[in-house]
C-alpha cells in the first residue's frame, strides 16, 4: 500500500451498518440463490485477476464510496458483468468499492479475496485503455425485450412524483448489490454486452469508467409530493402494490436486501464464486472461477424482491424531446431508469472524503490530482502550489494540440492567488533579496522556482520555462551537492516550495517610487429610500465599531489604511474629519458633471487620530438627512469623486458604495430603465447582460490605472441595472452584494456580516498578474473580475482572498512526456500596509500521448467551474440557446472521444462515462438549468446579471455547491457529535414528509419542514406548538435551550463560516408558496423553467454521444 493511503476501516460486509436498520444483508459474492439463474460473470465488484501487482501510487488515490447516501451510480443495484479491457492493467480502479478507507491495489491472482468483492473471470485484455464499469439501465435508442407493442405514454400527473417506489434497497455506501435476477415476473431484459464491473484503483490516479447500459427512455418526473421514503436513516420499502406515504416504513419480507443485519446473515445465494475468508485490510482479488460468457440476463431496474408483473408503457428509441411518462391507474407502473443506478454526486463526495480526507496531500509529485474541494484535507507544500491556490481541469495534459482538439477537454487552471489557508497550514514565506530583487530568467523573466536547473557547479541556471541559461548573481551563488541540488535548497523557500513571496524593489513600483498605504472611502446613498428603510442609520452605527478592524500587517499595532466619508443623493457631500477639528465639516459639490474633490487635507485620515470627529460625523449623518425628500440619485459621479480623492492622495484604495436606486438624475453615467422580460429567448436577450452605456467601461479603465477598486452594496426595491452599475466593480476586481427589498429586521444580520467580512478580509491593491508556462503551451484566455490592457497582464485595482482568475491554455508547440508542463503565476501587489510584493505559485503537470491518461487525471469540479464561466461570458455576445447548445455539444464530444478511444467495445445502447468524469452530465445539467442560462418566471434581469458576475470570480468549491446544492436531513443529525448528517441527493423524491431538511448553495440556506414532522421537533426548533404556527418570515432560528435547536444552529453557523458570503436563511413549509423557490434548487428534478431532470438529461447526452459516434 502507498504511504499516503489509510488502512481499511469500513465494516466488512454482513455487519450492521449505520443509517438503516432491519435489512438483511447477504454475504457478498456468496452462494447461488434458489430460483435464480446462475450468473455467467463474477459477482459485482470483483477485482480483475491477471494483473500485475501495481507500483505504489505516486499520490493519493481517489477512493471508494462510503456514505449514508442512497446507492450511488457506481454501486447500482445491478448485476456484474462484462469485463473492461485495458492496456493500463495496473491502473484500473474500482467503481463500486466497499466502504473502505483505502483503495484496493491489484495483487497477483493467487491472493485470497476480501469481503465485499468477488472474483471475475479471466479474460484476454486487448490493447484498450481505461477500464470500464457498466450499469444496466434504460436509455435511448436500444429497444430491449420488454412487453411488445407499447409506447411511451403521457407524463404522470403532478401528484405521482416518480411513481411508486421501486424496491431498491438502500445502501449506506458500503454495501453493493449483488448480481441477481429475480423471478417471478416477466423475463428480465436482456442487455447484450454484460454489466457492471468494478476494479481497483490505479496508483495515484482516478478511477476508470462507468458504463450505463440503456434501453428505452424512463418516465419523467412529476412535481407533486414524492412517493419516495427518505433515503438516509430509514429503509426503503420493498415493492408494494401502491405507493406508501413518504417517510412511511413498510413492513415486508426482507427481500434479499443487502446491508444492515444485526447478526451475521444466513449464507444468501448469490451468483458468482464463493467468498474467501474475510481479511483485515484490502488485499486483492481472488483467483478467477467462471469462464466469461457473452450475455447477461438482468432485471431492468435492478430491484430486489418480486417483480411487478409485465411492464407496459415502454417505447423503443428515444423520442426527440424528453417526454416520457407512466400511465397512472391500476396497471402496474412502468419501470424507469432508476435514479439510484446513475452516478451520484453524494457518493463520489463521500467516497473521496473517506479515502483522502485523513492523509495530508503532499505536493512533491508532478501531476498529482488533489482531493475534491468537498474533502477536508491538509496540504504539505513540497514544491508545487497547494490546490487551494491552483486547481486544474486536468493534471495530465495532451502532448499535442491535435490530441487536445480531439478530446475537447479544455485545459484550464482556476487560480486564487491570495486564498485563505486553514490555521494548520503555513502562509507563504516572504523572501527579501535586498536591493537586487528576486532572481529571474534573463529571457522570459520567470522567477526563481524549484524547477530551475543549476549547472556548472551552481554558477549558472537553466530556465525551466524557456531553457535560457542565466548567470547566478554573485550574492546568490551556492555550491551544489552530489545530486546537483544547491546545498541551501531547504533554506530557501523559492527553491523548495510551490508558493512564496518576494519583497519587490522600487523597480516594481509605479513611477519608480514606493506606494503609500491604501485608503478606504465609505460613500453612502442618503436618498429618501435609504433613509426611510433605516439603512443609513444602520451603516453609520456599524462603521463606528468596524473601523477598528481595518486590515493590518501581521504584527502591526494599528492599520495603516486611511479612511474618508462621502454621502450623496443628487449631489455629493464631502466631510472634513481632520483630527484638529472639534466638529466635522461638510462640503457640497452640486456640479456633478465636472467632479472634483473640494478638500485635500482632512478628507483621508487615520482612524485613531480622528476618532472623536469620525464618531461625531457618524452620529450626525442620520439626523442631517432624516427629513430628506430627495428620491433621485447619481452614481458615476460618486465613483469619479472617490477616484479623484485617491489620485490627489497618490494612493490606491477601495470605495465602499451603498446604493439604493436606478441613477436617473441628470449626471454623467445616467441610465434609463430598460428592463424587458420579452427579450428572453430572443436574439436580443444578450443586451440584458451588457451595460447600456460605454461610459462605465471607460471609468473602470481609469479606476484600474489608479488602483481604485469599487465594492458595491445594492439595496434595490425595483430594477437597478446591475449589468451597467456592476461594470466598474467587475473590472476593478471588486465585489457586489445585493439585498433586494431590504428590510431592517430580516436583512440586517446578513448585510452587516457581509460588510464586516468585506472590510476585514485580506486584500492586495494595484495588482498585476501574469501566468508563464513552459514551452509548448501558453495562456490564451482569462475569466474573472479584472481589466486587461494587453494580452498577457491581468490588472486588478484590488484582489481579495475570495477572488479567482481562471486561465485557459492552448498548445503552441509539442510537449514531451519526460519534461511535463509548468505553470508559474506571479502576482505583483501592494499589501494593506503599503508594501510592494510578488506572490509566486508554481505547478508542474504531466503530459501524455494516450487519451486514456488525460481522461483519468481530470477534475470534474474544476471543469464545470471553467465551463460555467465560459458559458456565462458567452451570453454577452450570443443568444442563450446557442450558448446552451455549445455546452451540451462540447460535453458530448468529450464523452464521445472517451467512448471511441478509451473504452472497451460494447453495444451502442450503453453510455460509458470516464470514472473521474462520471458526474459531468449531472453537473453540466445544473449549469444549463441555472438562472443565467434558463431563468424561471420569478428570476429578475438584475438577478441574472448579478449571478453572472458572481460566478465569474467564484472558486471551485463555490461553484460546486452553487450548481449542486448541499441537502442535509437535519432530523438525522446526531446531537451529540460535531459532525454533519450525511448529505442526500437533490431530488424531491428523497424528501420525507416527516423530516426537516437544510439546503445550502452558498447564497441561501433553506430549512424545509415536512407536513408530518413530529410536534416535539417543531417545538424544539421553532418554539411553536404546531406546523401551522411556524413563521416563514424568520431570518434566524430562535435560540432555544435544547439539544436539537443547538445542533441545528451550530450546523448553520458552521456552514456560514465555510462560505464567503452570509447566506440568507429561508424557512420553507411543505406545500407553502415558498416551496416552488425551494424546488428550484432540487437540481436532479425537472425545473419549472423547462430544465431537464438528471435522468432525462442523461438520456439526452447519450443520444448526442451516439449521434457523434455514428
Amino acid at each position: 500500500m502507498s504511504v499516503n493511503q489509510q488502512a481499511h476501516t469500513g465494516p466488512p460486509y454482513g455487519q450492521p451498518q449505520p443509517g438503516y436498520q432491519g435489512y438483511q444483508q447477504p454475504a457478498y459474492g456468496g452462494q447461488p440463490l434458489p430460483g435464480v439463474p446462475q450468473s455467467q460473470y463474477g459477482a459485482y465488484n470483483g477485482p480483475m485477476p491477471g494483473y500485475q501487482q501495481p507500483v505504489p501510487p505516486q499520490g493519493l488515490v481517489r477512493a471508494p464510496p462510503t456514505s449514508g447516501a442512497p446507492p450511488p451510480a457506481s454501486e447500482a443495484s445491478l448485476p456484474s458483468g462484462h469485463l473492461a479491457y485495458s492496456q493500463y492493467g495496473h491502473e484500473d480502479v474500482q467503481n463500486g468499492v466497499p466502504a473502505s478507507a483505502a483503495p484496493m491495489q491489484r495483487p497477483p491472482a493467487s491472493k485470497p479475496f476480501l469481503p465485499g468483492s468477488a472474483p471475475t473471470p479471466v479474460q484476454q485484455y486487448g490493447p484498450r485503455p481505461a477500464s470500464v464499469q457498466q450499469l444496466g439501465n434504460h436509455m435511448a435508442g436500444m429497444t430491449i425485450g420488454t412487453t411488445a407493442g407499447t409506447t411511451a405514454s403521457a407524463p404522470p400527473p403532478a401528484g405521482l412524483g416518480y411513481g411508486p417506489p421501486t424496491s431498491v434497497p438502500p445502501v449506506s455506501g458500503s454495501g453493493l448489490y449483488t448480481p441477481y435476477t429475480a423471478s417471478p415476473g416477466p423475463p428480465p431484459t436482456s442487455v447484450s454486452q454484460g454489466l457492471p464491473l468494478a476494479q481497483p484503483p490505479f496508483p495515484g490516479q482516478r478511477l476508470p469508467a462507468q458504463v450505463l447500459a440503456f434501453a428505452p427512455p424512463p418516465p419523467s418526473t412529476g412535481t407533486g409530493p414524492s412517493s419516495y421514503p427518505p433515503t438516509t436513516g430509514a429503509p426503503r420499502p420493498p415493492t408494494l402494490p401502491g405507493p406508501p406515504l413518504p417517510g412511511q416504513t413498510v413492513a415486508g419480507p426482507p427481500a434479499f436486501q443487502p446491508n444492515h443485519v444485526s447478526s451475521p446473515p444466513p449464507p444468501p445465494a448469490m451468483s458468482g464464486p464463493h467468498p474467501g475468508p474475510p481479511m483485515g485490510g484490502l488485499h486483492g482479488p481472488p483467483p478467477p472461477t467462471h469462464p466469461p460468457q457473452p450475455g447477461y440476463q438482468m432485471q431492468q431496474n435492478g430491484s430486489f424482491g418480486q417483480v411487478r408483473g409485465p411492464q407496459p408503457n415502454y417505447g423503443g428509441a428515444y423520442p426527440g424531446t424528453p417526454n416520457y411518462g407512466s400511465q397512472p391507474g391500476p396497471p402496474p407502473p412502468p419501470k424507469r431508469l432508476d435514479p439510484d443506478s446513475i452516478p451520484s454526486p453524494i457518493q463520489v463526495i463521500e467516497d473521496d472524503r473517506s479515502n483522502r480526507g485523513s492523509e495530508p496531500f503532499v505536493t512533491g509529485v508532478r501531476g498529482q490530482v488533489p482531493p475534491l474541494v468537498t474533502t477536508n484535507f491538509l496540504v504539505k507544500d513540497q514544491g508545487n502550489a497547494s490546490p487551494r491556490y491552483i486547481r486544474c481541469t486536468s493534471y495530465n495534459i495532451p502532448c499535442t494540440s491535435d490530441m487536445a482538439k480531439q478530446s475537447q477537454v479544455p485545459l484550464a487552471a482556476v487560480i486564487k492567488p491570495l486564498a485563505t489557508l486553514p490555521p494548520e497550514e503555513t502562509l507563504p514565506y516572504l523572501v527579501d533579496h535586498g536591493e537586487s530583487g528576486p532572481v529571474r530568467c534573463n529571457r522570459c523573466k520567470a522567477y526563481m522556482c524549484p524547477f530551475m536547473q543549476f549547472i556548472e557547479g551552481g554558477r549558472r541556471f537553466q530556465c525551466c520555462f524557456c531553457s535560457c541559461v542565466t548567470e547566478v548573481p554573485p550574492h546568490y551563488f551556492q555550491h551544489l551537492d552530489h545530486t546537483g541540488k544547491r546545498v541551501d535548497f531547504y533554506d530557501r523557500p523559492e527553491l523548495s516550495l510551490g508558493s512564496y513571496e518576494f519583497l519587490a524593489t522600487v523597480d516594481y513600483c509605479k513611477n519608480n517610487k514606493f506606494p503609500s498605504p491604501p485608503a478606504f472611502i465609505f460613500m453612502i446613498d442618503v436618498s429618501y429610500n435609504a433613509v426611510k428603510s433605516g439603512l443609513v442609520r444602520l451603516i453609520c452605527e456599524e462603521l463606528k465599531s468596524l473601523l477598528d478592524y481595518l486590515p493590518r500587517e501581521g504584527n502591526m499595532e494599528e492599520s495603516a489604511i486611511r479612511v474618508g466619508f462621502v454621502t450623496y443623493n443628487k449631489v455629493l457631500h464631502f466631510y472634513n474629519v481632520k483630527s484638529s477639528l472639534a466638529q466635522p465639516q461638510m462640503m457640497v459639490v452640486s456640479d456633478v458633471a465636472d467632479m472634483f474633490v473640494p478638500l485635500l487635507d482632512g478628507f483621508l485620515v487615520n482612524v485613531n487620530e480622528s476618532r472623536t470627529v469620525i464618531t461625531s460625523l457618524l452620529d450626525q449623518i442620520p439626523e442631517m438627512f432624516a427629513d430628506t425628500r430627495e428620491t433621485e440619485t447619481v452614481f458615476a459621479p460618486v465613483i469619479q469623486a472617490g477616484l479623484e480623492a485617491l489620485k490627489a492622495a497618490e494612493c490606491a484604495g477601495k470605495l465602499f458604495i451603498f446604493h439604493t436606486s436606478l441613477p436617473i438624475a441628470e449626471a454623467p453615467g445616467k441610465v434609463k430603465n430598460r428592463d424587458d422580460r420579452k427579450l428572453i429567448n430572443t436574439d436580443k436577450e444578450k443586451t440584458l447582460f451588457q451595460p447600456q452605456t460605454s461610459f462605465y467601461n471607460n471609468l473602470a479603465k481609469d479606476c484600474v490605472a489608479q488602483g481604485c477598486c469599487v465594492d458595491l452594496f445594492l439595496f434595490p426595491n425595483q430594477y437597478l441595472d446591475v449589468a451597467t452599475l456592476g461594470v466598474v466593480t467587475y473590472q476593478t476586481g471588486g465585489s457586489i452584494y445585493k439585498y433586494a427589498y431590504f428590510q431592517l429586521e430580516t436583512d440586517q444580520d446578513r448585510f452587516l456580516s457581509d460588510l464586516r467580512r468585506d472590510v476585514q478580509k485580506e486584500v492586495g491593491f494595484d495588482a498585476v498578474m501574469r501566468v508563464r508556462t513552459s514551452t509548448g503551451i501558453r495562456a490564451t484566455d482569462f475569466f474573472g473580475a479584472f481589466y486587461m490592457s494587453n494580452t498577457t497582464d491581468v490588472e486588478m485595482a484590488s484582489l481579495d482572498c475570495d477572488k479567482t482568475i481562471t486561465v485557459e491554455f492552448k498548445h503552441d508547440d509539442k510537449l514531451s512526456e519526460d519534461s511535463g508542463a509548468l505553470l508559474q503565476c506571479a502576482l505583483l501587489y501592494t499589501s494593506c500596509a503599503g508594501q510592494r510584493r510578488l506572490r509566486i505559485h508554481n505547478l508542474s503537470l504531466n503530459c501524455c500521448t494516450q487519451l486514456a491518461d488525460l481522461y483519468r487525471n481530470c477534475e470534474t469540479d474544476t471543469l464545470i467551474n471553467y465551463l460555467a464561466k465560459y458559458a456565462y461570458r458567452g451570453v454577452l455576445s450570443s443568444p442563450v440557446k446557442t450558448v446552451r447548445d455549445a455546452l451540451i455539444n462540447q460535453c458530448a464530444q468529450i464523452l464521445a472521444c472517451y467512448r471511441k478511444n478509451c473504452a472497451s467495445p460494447s453495444s451502442a445502447g450503453q453510455l460509458i462515462l470516464p470514472e473521474c468524469m462520471k458526474l459531468l452530465p449531472v453537473y453540466l445539467n445544473c449549469v444549463l438549468k441555472s438562472d443565467v442560462l434558463q431563468p424561471g418566471p420569478e428570476v429578475t434581469t438584475d438577478d441574472r446579471a448579478y449571478i453572472r458576475q458572481l460566478v465569474t470570480s467564484m472558486d471551485v468549491a463555490e461553484t460546486n455547491v452553487f450548481f449542486y446544492p448541499r441537502l442535509l436531513p437535519l432530523t438525522k443529525a446526531d446531537v451529540d457529535s460535531d459532525s454533519l448528517p450525511a448529505a442526500i441527493r437533490n431530488s424531491e423524491e428523497r424528501l420525507s414528509k416527516g423530516d426537516i431538511y437544510l439546503l445550502e448553495n452558498g447564497l441561501n440556506i433553506f430549512v424545509w419542514v415536512g407536513v408530518n414532522v413530529q410536534q416535539g421537533l417543531i417545538q424544539n426548533l421553532f418554539g411553536v406548538s404546531s406546523f401551522s404556527q411556524i413563521s416563514n418570515t424568520l431570518s434566524t432560528l430562535p435560540v432555544l435551550e435544547n439539544p436539537f435547536s443547538k445542533k441545528v444552529r451550530s450546523i448553520i453557523d458552521m456552514l456560514q463560516m465555510q462560505r464567503s458570503r452570509y447566506m440568507k436563511l429561508i424557512i420553507v413549509k411543505q406545500e407553502d408558496k415558498l416551496e416552488m423557490l425551494f424546488k428550484h434548487f432540487l437540481v436532479e428534478d425537472k425545473s419549472l423553467s423547462g430544465g431537464a431532470s438528471y435522468v432525462d438529461f442523461l438520456c439526452h447526452m447519450h443520444k448526442e454521444i451516439r449521434q457523434l459516434l455514428s
